[in-house]
């Protein structure tokens, strides 16, 4: 194991070796700025580190590296670069102030840092300030802290006082981050305080306190906005939070709106509006641009315009981040840079910049790629890529790893043997950088290109070379040595083998060869053909070798001769070669050998200038002949040099005749034969001896600056300069100075001397010794005097004095002398011959000491001194702060409050003296006494600006003043106060408090008032306490507050928790305050039902009849009483959708088990806790199914012969499932019980044929069930005979077949025999059946299922299916049950609170389905809000909490079914209980009345048993306009109105609101005059003389017409307004209506699950009460068809539509119902027995007429007759015949009614427990008897309009079309209807009905039972027919459907127009269909044999009722049929 995991890390370690190996990187690239004091001085360490560790250089951004200089700058060797601390006079920009960058170098390459600006901050004298501002009281007040400019930039605001408290951001106090104070909503009282600001410095930490600054604060007057705060620039980094402020001033308020870019900006949750400006947060760059800032008042307005720059910070990235590459390849790197969109790129090779050359490419707009050919090995390290914009600078680097790209062969042919034309490939793969090129050789010679060899390469994925070599036939001659040569820039690499062919060998012929003495040679025999046996070498017929230097290798034949010898390896060679073991061949070569030259050496001697020079080359040994020649610095001799040179023979000499200096250089002698060329090269150095240039000479140097040491020298070789030093002006004793260029002293190129920073020590000689070993050397000395810069050495930073004494300040200055020493006092120079200011000068050793006297110091001298020292080499300066210290100002005290025995001050710190405030002193004393004995509080913390004097007495006089003390001493008295304290609080509690429960949320609490004695005045009210008396209840008291009634009190604590103990206690109060309180005295309020349902309800199926239950106790607070038990109600949802039993089971434990239960079968279960006060809330239902079982045997098997060796068999399914049917096993035996055949059937299959049987013979048959749990029972057992002549024989079952209408259902009859029978289906009619009707909507189909389209109610019944043949018959009975909506409940109120409504229902008829649930509707009376709650369909009661008090409230309730929900309930109204409030005539407004003051007595009001909300007084002089408001928010039991004048009559008002309404009671009243007497009344009308009431009738009597005039005009205004306000109150319902539609409309959802079963869409009822139904006769109307149905559409509200017809028009105007949409109910149609009405299909959302009728009171205005009701049935259109014509009609106009003010108390109602036909004849039977019906207007006093929709209707059998014509205007808010009725002479009518569209997925058949979904029942194998195709195409096509705004109004959809249509009516409905696209296709027209027959079904009669009081079949000549839709 151990061994595997060293291999595995060292794996690991193979991999990242190479970068573990080397490595460079960042520790801090952030870093690119420091700043720093002088007086701390910096550590900045290098942010570049590697590994290996690197070594670390500091540079100047010019390149320089930099130096140390001691103790002012040192790099570290840890590369960390330190900038001591120094005095002003040392700052350096060069030091101090600079641009820096570090390096990190090791193996790996070299990086350079960011650019690093180090900066030093110097000590600068500055001062903060504040200025006085002023502003309004409500309004707000801006300080703000001025900082010079000159250190603005490193002082921030560090915190604001008041006086000398600090400041807290709080709510009215607030801080902004830029340092400036806002004072909100600005009191009087703010103004009493000083305020100032203290700031910091960054860097040096010193901190300023400003001067103190006051608020003025005046009266709100209107004043436009000025600006407080603003801003013009703000930069930010992207990220980060920025604040922009405005702030203004002004009255009214003013407004503030921002706009960016003059734009106002977008919605941003970043952006936000705080109460300084505006507030950005996260900061992005597209933030950037200008912003405004409006501000506007209604007096004026003003902006702040400012800029915002979002900075983003540069970065870099390199890409690849990864490089390896081989030398001569190509490196392209990119650089991208994000932050800014101008910068400036830098690439930069181990540090080094890098600049654009041959074979280095730098492109991009701006210089981002780096384009890199032919890379050297010394090219590889660290690329780094450098942004720069501005200040910013960003880096990126990578490493480039160069390997070596010399060709590798990776892999390649071996030596083999082929045979003649064989095809042989040879491959070579090589691998290198850049990529080789391969040649190929045949035994040395280049292979030749032909139609033979071919050869190529091809370059592969991994960066290798594959290079092939394809011989196609090879032949003798092919064989040999192949070799592949690799060969690039970085070198070559070759391998080479040998290919034998077989055939004769052979010798290939050879060259002769020239050999090298000296050198190795090789002789090749090249032998082709193979096999042979050997290859042996011979000279002079010796066998080789026969030496040392000799080798032969006979493997291959090569022959090798090391160092050739001219005379012993000369000569002919041959080659042997054993092709056969007898047979031998061979071939000679001559090797010729060749001497190369061999020049003797030679050597220049030392020479001097001037000198002569002769130098031999001779050329001892070589063949002749011999050439010679001679090179100077690798090139020819130029003549110019005068150089001779001879050559004779094999020797050649070079000749100088007088040597200089430009003879220096290498010389080279080259000899050449026809061996090689041979060459010797030596060097001439002509010798100079030095000699000085420049001499050193002595020369100053200023402290802090750089010098140079200028000395430079010439000679040869170039001479070598050092300096030595010594120090000092004493005897020299030179020392070797030190060189480095990282050090502060440098050796210049020319030989001078560059100290950087010149120090004192560095004074002293310095010698520069010159030396080149030619001659003597020389050498000259020079003194360094080093100038020293006046210098503050010594001074104090800050210094204390104390007023009126004397106080000297010394500065020592040290330098060159002489030195002036100036003082100077901020900026302004002090004359010493000023009186109090003396200055002296001292010089002790070399340094000058200069005292500034000041005598005496005052206030005045605080401040900033300086002290210059100067000389003529430098200036420096030194800054001292004075502070002149002094006893503080007195404070100027204030009352802050006055009780009964404290009096609270407040005083405002006047100077402090420039000390701190150590304490105060208060002092108190009673009125009447002295100073001497007045009681002294010592030593107050200065921290403090109030206190208060406690223990005094009440309503005593005192006088009170203060001293403030600090360090120097005690300020003077303060102002004086003389003060009264007030009235004590009463010292004893109420007496005898008792409590009694009255609710469960209600206390009542009485009291008797404290003892007299305990009073402390006359008690005024008192405070009720009451808290949770309980363990977690809380320890705090909830107060209310109520004024005294007399000895005895009460008061009712209402909104309590229920069943909880609460203690409370009781105060008094007077003006004085609040008394102790009484003891605690505990009670509970009353018991309630649980408020929650128990949580964590968990149902498991334990078995197939049993559900475990747990839940989770309720807590305390939920239970609301004494826990009885719980309550668990379950029942079955079973598989046809219907819900079973509901049961309910008490437990009283949190589990409980269900047993009994029907097998796997979802149960629904709610569980509930109860109390003694009953039952809580239910819990959420959970549905859980309980187990698999297996199921119970099939309830039903039939068989029957269809052949003589067939038998069909059909089953049911088991009654009891008890799980999910897997499969049918259908047993056959004979004889039983042998098994002979066992068949399986698909669980959705209810049949099978049994082939293969024998004639005559009986089999037993029965069939198995089978679930997941195993075969269940047998069914009975059938026998069964196969004949040849088989009687009819019906396989389906009789049974109920359950569907919701308006779907189409098949019923199945599945008959078998021989021959095959006939089915006949008949229909039982009052027990007679009788054969079924086919028409459009009823088919018998091929297969014998009988199929009815959108079934209706009256389709139920039981149809019967006969089957029959030759052999016999059989008959089935079906029982069709068409469920439909479930009918509305009767809803009724049986209980109400202040707070709560309890609701109870009797359910209706749940329309053949059981009831799921309910949805309850509510709202406010006044409000167009509607609120919903789903409810249990087991629950009859509901109770809505939480309810306002005192206010109506609606209630509608819908009950939902299978089918979906009905139609609601009459809309209800009930009150909870409460009125508005009242005040009581007995009670006296007005307790007392003085001169000043009156005290109102209140009460007299009543709150009428809801909470007072708020309570307004108005009162005011009768003589002014101005009136004195005062409100609350709730109601006192008095109230007094203080400073009244006197002697003046008031006017008073007053308002007291609560949830149920208001009230308001006026008054007057008159102050008395100052001696308590009463004024006289008010006078109404002044007495004038008679004199003048003569003179000024006419006058009179022109204003009193006038008066008359303006009041019949005012009258009619009113009465215009009170009519449009009536009708306003009329619609108000109407809009209610509509706003609860549209509530219910967005939260009606279904599961998908229902909406599959059901495909119905939404209902909508429309509620139209108080309306006006006008009924008259237009005889000049004709009409071809009869409508009685109008749809108002959602067109119709906007446009007008007219028809090209001169039918009877339907004029429809309903503005005033456009927005009257009202309650929403989701299902409402048909009941059993009714017809839905002719409607169009809706594009909107299916439509469907509902089954409801409404009553309707008619009142005949005049002459008053008895009042009738009118039954309408809305969904009844009048059956008429084809081609009558009507000639009256009767127009419908309804509008709102005028009688509004019964409207609550006489609703008519609108219920209906059933509408048959039968109820709709005989109610208008009623209304017929009275003659006058047909001529007379009727006013409806109330209506109810339901406008429903549930499917999309098509028409069917209709064959006719609503005309919808043009509309003329009518009054606003008419509804004009026009329907035209039958006629005597009409005959037959055809009843015409509108079918809804059925929604069925797929076209699946819905709703059948699970045994009659046979794949029989339709026969698939015949077509149908075209009739047939189109009628099941528009019946089983899915409608599309989309959701309106309004879902009330309804959009018509065009009805196929019927063939003896009138051409008017064919355009009509063309017209309808332009105008409404997009719809829907309808059912076929009715054939023309339909329509006459269905015509002869009904004749004329008087009467619609028979004696019976049943509708009657045909229609009455004057029947009407009234239709609202």
């Amino acid at each position: 194991m151990w061994i595997l995991a060293i291999i595995f890390f060292q794996s690991i370690l193979n991999v990242f070796s190479e970068d573990l190996r080397s490595s460079l990187y960042f520790v801090n690239a952030s870093l690119q700025e420091v700043v720093f004091a002088s007086t701390t001085g910096t550590l900045v360490p290098c942010p570049a580190a590697g590994v290996p560790p690197a070594s670390l250089r500091w540079y100047l951004s010019t390149g320089e590296e930099i130096y140390d200089v001691p103790g002012i700058r040192h790099v570290h060797s840890n590369g960390t670069l330190q900038i001591f601390h120094f005095p002003p006079s040392s700052f350096s920009n060069l030091i101090h102030d600079n641009t820096y960058y570090c390096t990190a170098e090791n193996p790996s390459g070299k990086i350079r840092s960011q650019d690093v600006h180090i900066k030093a901050v110097l000590r600068e004298p500055y001062t903060v300030r504040v200025e006085d501002q002023r502003s309004m009281r409500g309004n707000v007040a801006v300080f703000k802290c001025i900082i010079p400019a000159s250190v603005e930039a490193y002082v921030t605001v560090v915190s604001w006082e008041k006086d000398t408290v600090s400041l807290i951001s709080g709510s009215r106090f607030l801080i902004t981050s830029t340092g400036a104070l806002y004072i909100l909503d600005v009191q009087n009282e703010d103004g009493l305080y000083n305020y100032r600001c203290i700031t910091r410095h960054r860097y040096t930490g010193e901190t300023r306190q400003s001067n103190s600054a006051r608020l003025f604060v005046s009266d709100p007057t209107n004043w436009e906005p000025v600006i407080l705060d603003g801003f013009d620039r703000r930069e930010v980094m992207a990220g980060h939070r920025v604040e922009l402020p405005c702030k203004a001033s002004g009255h009214p308020a003013p407004k503030y709106r921002w706009l960016k870019d003059n734009s106002p900006l977008e919605p941003d949750s970043r952006f936000r509006q705080s109460v300084t400006g505006l507030l950005i947060e996260s900061t992005r760059p597209s933030d950037t641009g200008s912003y405004v800032c409006e501000v506007w008042n209604s007096h004026g307005n003003a902006e702040v315009i400012g800029h915002l720059l979002v900075k983003q910070p540069l970065k870099a990235v390199i890409s690849p981040r990864k490089v390896k590459g081989s030398v001569g390849s190509q490196v392209s790197l990119s650089c991208s840079v994000s932050g800014s969109d101008e910068y400036e790129i830098s690439w930069y090779r181990n540090g080094e910049i890098i600049y654009p050359g041959n074979s280095v490419r730098i492109t991009g707009n701006n210089k981002e790629n780096l384009v890199m050919e032919g890379m050297a090995k010394s090219d590889g390290g660290a690329y780094q890529c450098f942004a720069r914009h501005s200040k910013m600078s960003a880096q990126d680097f990578v490493q480039v790893i160069l390997e070596d790209g010399t060709p590798k062969i990776l892999s390649a042919f071996s030596e083999k043997v082929v045979s003649p034309n064989e095809v042989v490939s040879l491959v070579c793969i090589v691998k290198g950088t850049p990529l080789p090129t391969v040649t190929w050789t045949l035994d040395d010679d280049p292979v030749v290109k032909d139609s033979n060899h071919r050869m190529g390469q091809i370059i592969t994925m991994e960066g290798t070379v594959q290079s092939y070599l394809n011989i196609s036939h090879m032949q003798v001659r092919d064989g040999g040595v192949y070799r592949c040569t690799c060969n690039n820039s970085a070198g070559v690499v070759s391998y080479q083998a040998r290919i034998n062919v077989r055939g004769p060998a052979s010798i290939r012929p050879m060259k002769n060869i020239t050999a090298i003495a000296g050198r190795d040679t090789y002789i090749h025999c090249r032998v082709i053909g193979y096999p042979y046996y050997s290859i042996k070498w011979y000279k002079n017929s010796n066998l080789l070798p026969f030496n040392h230097r000799q080798r032969a290798f006979e493997n291959n034949g090569t022959l090798k001769l090391s160092d050739v010898q001219k005379d012993m390896d000369e000569g002919e060679y041959t080659c042997h070669v054993l092709v056969q073991p007898q047979l031998e061949t061979s071939q000679s070569v001559h090797v010729t050998v060749k001497v190369p030259p061999f020049i003797q050496p030679f050597e220049f001697p030392r020479f001097s200038i001037g000198q002569r020079v002769f130098i031999p080359c001779v050329v001892v040994s070589g063949d002749l002949p011999i050439f010679i020649n001679w090179q100077k610095d690798g090139k020819p001799i130029p003549a110019s040099l005068g150089v001779t040179i001879d050559n004779i023979d094999f020797t050649s000499s070079l000749r100088i005749s007088n040597l200089s200096l430009m003879h220096n250089g290498n010389y080279t002698c080259i000899a050449r034969n026809a061996a090689a060329a041979v060459e010797h090269q030596s060097q001439l150095i002509v010798r100079v001896p030095p000699r000085f240039v420049v001499q050193p000479r002595d020369q100053d140097g200023i402290y802090g600056k750089a010098v140079i040491l200028n000395c430079s020298a010439v000679g040869y070789p170039v001479p070598t300069i050092v300096w030595e030093y010594s120090k000092g002006a004493g005897v020299p004793q030179f020392q070797p100075i030190a060189l480095n260029s990282g050090f502060r002293i440098q050796l210049l190129v020319n030989g001078s001397l560059l100290i950087k920073h010149v120090l004192e020590e560095d004074s002293g000689y310095y010698l520069c010794k010159v030396s080149n070993d030619v001659g003597a050397d020389v050498s000259k000395s020079m003194y360094l005097n080093v100038k020293i810069p006046a210098m503050i050495t010594s001074y104090p930073n800050t210094t204390l004095a104390t007023e009126g004494q004397k106080k000297e300040m010394s500065c020592t200055a040290h330098g060159e002398k002489p030195i002036m020493v100036r003082w100077e006092k901020e900026d302004r120079i002090i004359n010493p011959e000023m009186s109090r200011y003396v200055v002296s000068v001292k010089e002790v050793a070399d340094e000058v000491i200069s005292t500034l006297q000041i005598l005496p110091t005052v206030r005045e001298d605080s401040g900033f001194f300086s002290c210059h020292a100067i000389n003529s080499y430098g200036e420096d300066r030194g800054i001292i702060q004075l502070t002149v210290q002094e006893p503080p100002d007195p404070p100027e005290v204030e009352i802050r409050e006055v009780r009964d025995r404290t009096i609270a001050l407040r005083w405002t710190m006047g100077f402090d003296g420039n000390s701190p405030i150590t304490g105060y002193d208060i002092e108190c004393k009673n009125k009447s006494a002295s100073w001497g004995s007045a009681q002294t509080t010592k030593d107050v913390s200065p921290q403090l600006n109030q206190a208060t004097i406690i223990d005094l007495h009440p309503s005593s006089t005192y006088n009170i003043r203060m001293f403030a003390k600090n360090h120097i001493g005690k300020s003077e008295a303060s102002n004086e106060l003389t003060i009264t304290t007030d009235e004590a609080a009463p010292d004893g509690p109420p007496q005898d408090v008792q409590l009694e429960a009255i609710s469960s949320q209600s206390i009542k609490v009485t009291w008797k008032a404290p003892k007299k004695h305990l009073q402390n005045g006359m008690i005024r009210g008192y405070q009720v306490g009451y808290r949770e008396y309980s363990m977690g209840g809380s320890y705090q008291f909830n107060i209310i507050n109520m004024d005294t009634t007399g000895d005895s009190e009460m008061i009712m604590l209402d909104n309590l928790k229920k069943f909880t103990k609460y203690g409370v206690v009781v105060q008094a109060t007077n003006r004085a305050g609040t008394g102790p309180s009484s003891q605690e005295v505990i009670t509970s309020t009353l018991e309630d039902v649980p408020s929650h349902p128990p949580e964590n309800v968990v149902a498991t199926a334990t078995s197939p009849e049993t559900i475990s239950l747990t839940w989770s106790t309720l807590t305390k607070e939920a239970l609301n009483g004494n826990l009885q038990g719980f309550r668990v109600i379950y029942w079955a949802n079973l598989p046809d959708g219907e819900l079973g039993e509901i049961k309910n089971v008490t437990t009283t434990q949190p589990s409980l088990e269900l047993d009994g239960l029907e097998k796997y079968t979802n149960y629904s279960i709610q569980v509930l806790a109860f109390t003694r006060a009953g039952d809580g809330v239910r819990s959420e239902q959970i549905f859980t199914r309980t187990k698999e079982d297996v199921p119970g045997p099939p309830a039903g098997v039939k068989a029957a012969a269809s052949t003589n060796s067939v038998v069909f068999v059909s089953w049911l399914p088991p009654l009891k499932l008890n799980g999910i049917i897997r499969k049918y096993t259908v047993f056959c035996s004979n004889p039983y019980p042998t098994v002979i055949s066992e068949f399986e059937a698909s669980p959705d299959v209810y049949f099978y044929r049994v082939p293969n049987l024998s004639r005559n013979r009986q089999y037993s048959i029965w069939v198995v069930a089978v679930t997941a749990a195993g075969r269940g029972n047998a069914s009975e057992i059938i026998t069964v005979e196969p004949l040849a002549k088989a009687p009819a024989r019906i396989l389906t079952f009789s049974g109920t077949v359950t569907t919701p209408w308006m779907r189409d259902i098949v019923l199945p009859c599945k008959a078998v025999g021989d021959p095959p029978p006939t089915i006949k289906w008949l229909k039982g009619s009052n027990g007679t059946p009788a054969p079924v009707l086919i028409d459009g909507r009823r088919s018998i189909h091929s297969n014998g299922s009988f199929v009815i389209r959108t079934v209706k109610a009256e389709d139920s019944g039981y149809y019967s299916c006969v089957a029959s043949n030759n052999w016999g018959s059989d008959e089935i009975t079906l029982n069709l049950q068409v469920q439909v909506p479930p009918d509305q409940p009767r809803l009724t109120v049986t209980k109400t609170t202040t707070t709560s409504i309890t609701l109870s229902w009797i359910p209706g008829d749940n329309g053949g389905s059981s009831i799921r649930g309910y949805i309850l509707q509510y709202s406010e009376d006044n409000s167009e809000q509607w609120g919903s709650f789903p409810i249990s369909p087991s629950e009859r009661s509901y109770r809505l909490e939480n309810l306002k008090c005192g206010t109506w409230y609606k209630f509608t309730l819908t009950a939902l079914n299978a089918v979906g929900p009905g139609r609601i309930s009459e809309i209800i109204e009930a009150k909870t209980h409460g009125k508005e409030p009242q005040f009581s005539k007995e009670q006296e407004l007005f307790a007392s009345i003085n001169s000043t003051r009156v005290r109102l007595n209140l009460n007299g009001w009543n709150n009428g048993g809801c909470p007072i909300t708020s309570f307004t007084l108005e009162y005011r002089p009768v003589d002014t306009t101005v009136w004195t408001t005062a409100q609350r928010t709730s109601l006192t039991k008095s109230y007094i109105l203080y400073d009244l004048q006197e002697a003046t009559w008031y006017e008073l008002q007053m308002r007291v609101c609560n949830s149920a309404g208001f009230a308001e009671k006026k008054a007057m009243f008159a102050t008395l005059s100052a001696d308590g007497s009463t004024i006289p009344p008010l006078l109404k009308i002044v007495d004038e003389s008679k004199d003048s009431m003569s003179s000024n009738e006419g006058l009179k009597m022109m204003v009193t017409i006038s008066c008359i005039l303006v009041g019949v005009v005012m009258l009619f205004i009113l009465l215009l307004v009170l009519r449009r306000r009536r009708r306003e109150q009329r619609l108000k319902r109407l809009r209610d209506a509509k706003s609860l539609a549209e509530m219910l409309m967005s939260k009606n959802t279904r599961t998908p699950e229902n909406m599959n079963k059901q495909q119905q869409a939404l209902r909508m009822h429309i509620d139209i009460p108080r309306a006006q139904l006008l009924i008259e006769e237009r005889d000049t109307m004709e009409t071809i068809d009869d409508r009685s149905t109008v749809l108002l559409t959602d067109a119709d509200f906007g446009e007008t539509s007219k028809q090209k017809s001169s039918t009877v028009t339907h004029t429809v105007h309903y503005q005033s119902l456009s927005q009257a949409t009202g309650p929403l109910v989701d299902v409402s149609d048909a009941r059993p027995g009714t017809n839905p009405t002719a409607r169009r299909t809706a594009k909107t959302g299916p439509t469907t007429r509902n089954r409801y009728a409404s009553q309707w009171t008619l009142n005949r205005p005049h002459p008053p007759i008895t009042s009738h009701t009118l039954t309408t049935d809305w969904r009844l259109p009048t059956p008429r015949a084809t081609g009558s014509v009507d000639k009256e009609s009767d127009s419908y106009s309804v509008s709102p009614s005028q009688d509004t003010d019964r409207a609550r108390s006489s609703m008519v109602s609108t219920e209906s427990a059933s509408s048959t036909y039968e109820e709709l004849a005989r109610a208008y039977e009623h209304a017929k008897m009275e003659e006058q019906l047909r001529h007379a207007k009727f006013t409806i006093t109330e209506c109810f309009i339901s406008d429903t929709s549930s499917e999309q209707m098509t028409a069917g059998t209709n064959e006719y079309t609503d005309s919808l014509t043009s509309s003329t205007p009518s009054e606003s808010g008419i509804c004009r209807f026009t329907a035209s009725p039958p006629k005597p002479q009409d005959g037959g009518r055809v009843m015409n009905m509108a079918v809804p569209k059925a929604h069925r997925p797929g076209g699946e058949l819905v709703h059948l039972p699970p045994y009659l979904r046979m794949d029989f029942l339709l026969n698939r194998g015949s077509a149908a027919s075209g009739r047939e195709a189109a009628l099941g195409q528009a019946c089983l096509e899915p409608q599309k459907s989309r959701t309106l705004k309004r879902p009330a109004l309804l959009e018509p959809v065009p009805m196929e127009a019927p063939a003896p249509a009138t051409t008017a009516t064919a355009a009509s409905t063309r017209e309808v269909q332009q105008w409404q696209p997009g719809t829907a296709s309808t059912l076929p027209p009715r054939e023309g044999g339909d329509l006459a027959q269905a015509a002869k079904m009904s004749s004329s009669q008087e009467s619609l009722l028979d004696s019976r009081g049943h509708l009657k079949q045909s229609s009455n000549p004057y029947a009407k049929s009234y239709t609202l839709v």
